[in-house]
């Protein structure tokens, strides 16, 4: 039977037609989704013409509207009829008469209606009363009766929206989360809210009445087909359940799965989830837009008298290279050229995810079209630009979320997409896997003061459930991914095995602290024997109550938290063997041999900039070389100030230190003095390199004392407003003692910042101690620097000294 078949069924035979040919749409196997949806809602139209054309008789000035998802023409199997009865106030009896010859026929069929009977003063007048009323205008649609009376209250009610637009906007987004509140994030839910939760239906009517009003617009692109898909699954739904429920329980899946012709229930929510992360991204998106024209709209008239009429131009504040701030976005500056550029879509993210500030859509989207793939193994620069978004805490999300909403995830880390919207049927979980990952990495980003080396933990977090998008034991396919992922990152191949072994064993010491008997000398070897060393146990510690954290409230408690700890100290205690060696002091190289001659016969210091285009240690050169730095060499006469004079210069020209080594070289027989030579990678945080004899000039001045470095960054911090930004750990100094027989060892472990080298020698200086050498990383956001220093006589310093130095230390670094 046709379409039109249908209608003249309704048409001829009544309410019981109407029903029958309802029955018959509704279980028609050829027609599903929007086609349905559409022919239901002309069926009802048809229908419903009928009846107020039996009950207008001789009456004028009356018209029926649809209004709401019935005025949009998408009727559900078990939605609700809303409906407007429109009059002009003329013949008050004869309406309320036909309002019974139309309400009664639906009321006996079963159907659900949301009606009421006003003039257009009145509706106006209620809209401007009720948020809800004025959204279900917005869609109004004529059925029957006075065109010209529909139509007036359609282009008022549009009219009284976008004149109100600036005080009802901020009503609906406090609507909308308030709703969030309550109903929770569709994307993460087992028991999702088609309709009420955020990123479902009531989100996506949101963002049409947005549009409406002409102030903001949201991402159109996949839109649309999100909110098709959401209303396939709740019609679904109705025809499962016979019920007009929009809440898809765990015991309907199966059955709304089967209904849809998909695989199984996992697949129904994989495909819920991802629609409702488009929606809710739109959401953000637009959200944000109000806002800033809001915003903008308020300023802008002060503005404009101060200007004398002109038009502001908007502040580019820079953040990286290539990367500014403006109007609290963070955008690609005018010279970036994303096509050249493959690191660019990861700087801009970590410089918006330090910054705590939101990713800029046209942005995202640009780096998306326009940037090439990142070179395997990528570039240093690349992975430090990661682990610095990994380790920037809650922000990381937002801009993770934009990244991931046009394709930039899966295009970085192609292992992703199997992971990605992955639901889990743990009570005990709150997230997807891939948002689980994410939260690992967020609440590792707190724990990366206890690590030697944070890039290791916060990498690990944002891989250890990798496997779940494979079968059998999501441990051991993991460990090979992340095995192949950490290689194709640019780490080395002992850094790749530590990252594989922390995947492979993330749940190792939470099973065996709840589960084994730790008295037993067998449990606690077969840790130490799968650890295999005191770094790697470190990281797995940070690591499992970072995972445990990001699971939920019901997987980590303080008992749990005793037990790892009492497994970790005894597994210790098995690897103690492994204490670190007291550094070496290589051979030196000809240049640097040839750097400390000139530094020591000339008096002065002499400094040398090269690019590194070898790669570390361990790891296989691929293609053409790259560069991976540029290294400064300094050879410095041994004295006082040496560390914060170079450290304070490089700050004041902007230079990035990556790593550092400084240490004293023994001269040849014949040559008097000392020389310290330091050698560093540096890098520049945006534009280019100085000039060696400029860092020479400032060097010579820093260290005669003629160069106020703590002025000048002083002067510097002032000139810039500081970003809210990221809130990270606070600094953490601790002493080694038994690190080395030579020295005392004092480790610092803290977020990166310009001048933080510079203090931390200032202050070593100001505590009368000498650093024999010096060893610093900086590893994503993070600075793991070690510090060998001893008295004036050489001697390590004594237990309540050193203690008191690295108090002393963390104060300073504190304040």
């Amino acid at each position: 039977m046709t379409g039109t078949d249908v209608q003249k069924e309704a048409e001829d035979s009544g309410p019981s037609g109407y029903a029958a040919a309802r029955l018959r749409l509704l279980t028609e196997e050829t027609r599903s989704g929007p086609p349905r949806r559409a022919a239901l809602a002309e069926l009802t139209d048809e229908w419903l013409t009928g009846l107020f054309a039996a009950g207008a008789e001789g009456l004028r000035g009356a018209s029926l509207v649809a209004v709401g998802g019935y005025g949009r023409g998408e009727l559900s199997p078990r939605s609700d009829l809303d409906l407007l009865l429109l009059h002009d106030g003329g013949d008050t009896k004869a309406v309320a008469a036909l309002a019974d010859r139309l309400w009664y026929p639906v009321w006996d069929l079963g159907l659900d209606l949301d009606h009421s009977v006003r003039t257009p003063a009145e509706a106006r007048k209620t809209a401007g009363e009720d948020l809800k009323v004025q959204l279900g205008l917005l869609d109004a649609r004529h059925i029957a009766g006075d065109l010209g009376l529909t139509a007036g209250l359609r282009t008022a009610v549009l009219a009284d929206w976008r004149n109100q637009a600036p005080k009802r906007l901020p009503e609906l987004q406090e609507l909308c989360a308030e709703r969030a509140e309550r109903q929770g994030e569709l994307q993460y839910l087992l028991e999702p809210d088609l309709k009420e939760a955020r990123g479902g239906l009531r989100d996506a009517t949101a963002l049409r009445a947005v549009a409406a009003s002409w102030l903001a617009d949201a991402p159109r692109e996949g839109l649309a087909d999100a909110r098709r898909r959401l209303l396939d699954v709740r019609d679904a739904l109705h025809l499962a359940t016979g019920r007009a429920t929009d809440r898809l329980a765990l015991q309907e899946q199966d059955q709304v799965a089967a209904e849809l012709g998909l695989l199984d229930a996992d697949t129904l929510l994989r495909q819920v989830y991802e629609a409702a992360r488009l929606v809710s991204y739109a959401s953000d998106v637009t959200w944000r837009e109000v806002g800033r024209v809001l915003r903008s709209r308020a300023v802008r008239p002060r503005l404009r008298a101060m200007l004398g009429g002109g038009k502001p131009t908007a502040e580019r504040s820079p953040l990286a290279e290539g990367v500014v701030e403006q109007d609290g976005e963070v955008v690609l500056a005018r010279a970036a050229r994303p096509e050249r550029d493959p690191v660019l879509p990861l700087r801009a993210a970590a410089a918006a995810a330090q910054a705590g500030l939101p990713l800029s859509l046209h942005a995202v989207r640009r780096m998306a079209a326009a940037t090439r793939p990142v070179p395997t193994p990528w570039p240093a620069e690349a992975r430090e630009q990661l682990v610095t978004l990994l380790g920037s805490g809650r922000p990381t999300v937002e801009v993770w979320e934009a990244l991931e909403a046009e394709g930039l995830i899966t295009r970085l880390l192609p292992d992703w997409e199997r992971v990605r919207c992955r639901p889990q049927r743990n009570a005990v979980h709150l997230w997807t896997v891939d948002r689980h990952l994410i939260e690992t990495a967020v609440q590792a980003s707190e724990f990366t003061r206890r690590v030697s080396r944070p890039d290791l933990l916060l990498v690990a977090a944002l891989l250890h459930d990798i496997g779940k998008g494979w079968p059998g034991d999501h441990s051991v396919a993991g460990e090979i991914i992340a095995k192949d992922v950490a290689a194709r990152i640019g780490f080395d191949r002992h850094d790749v095995t530590v990252v594989a072994t922390l995947v492979r064993h993330h749940l190792l010491l939470v099973e065996t602290a709840t589960r084994r008997d730790l008295e037993d000398p067998a449990t606690v070897r077969s840790v130490a024997d799968a650890v295999g060393s005191q770094g790697t146990l470190e990281l797995l510690h940070a690591l499992t109550e970072a995972d445990a954290l990001a699971t939920g409230p019901a997987a980590w408690s303080s008992w749990r938290g005793s037990l790892v700890a009492d497994l970790v100290k005894r597994v210790s205690a098995v690897l103690a063997g492994d204490a670190p060696d007291d550094p070496e002091e290589g051979a030196p190289t000809a240049e640097q041999e040839r750097l400390a001659l000139e530094a020591a016969a000339t008096g002065s210091p002499v400094l040398a900039l090269r690019a590194q285009t070898e790669p570390p240690a361990g790891q296989e050169p691929s293609g053409d070389p790259e560069p991976l730095g540029v290294e400064l060499l300094i050879a410095v006469p041994d004295q006082p100030g040496v560390l914060p004079a170079v450290a304070g210069v490089l700050a004041m020209h902007r230079l990035t230190v990556r790593t550092a080594e400084l240490r004293s070289l023994t001269l040849p027989d014949g040559v008097d003095g000392s020389v310290l030579l330091l050698d560093w990678r540096v890098a520049a945080e945006y534009g280019s390199l100085p000039q060696a004899a400029r860092l020479r000039a400032d060097l010579v001045r820093a260290l005669d004392g003629s160069l106020d470095i703590a002025g000048r960054l002083a002067e510097r911090d002032a000139a810039y407003p500081r970003r809210r930004g990221v809130v990270a750990p606070p600094p953490r100094v601790s002493v080694h003692p038994a690190a080395s027989r030579l020295a005392t060892v004092i480790e610092v472990r803290s977020q990166d910042a310009p001048g933080l080298l510079f203090r931390i020698g200032r202050a070593l200086e100001d505590a009368s101690v000498r650093v024999r050498s010096a060893h610093v990383s900086t590893l994503g956001a993070n600075a793991v620097d070690a510090f060998y220093v001893t008295g004036p006589e050489g001697a390590p310093l004594p237990g309540d000294e050193a203690v008191s130095v690295a108090r002393k230390l963390e104060e300073t670094l504190r304040g």
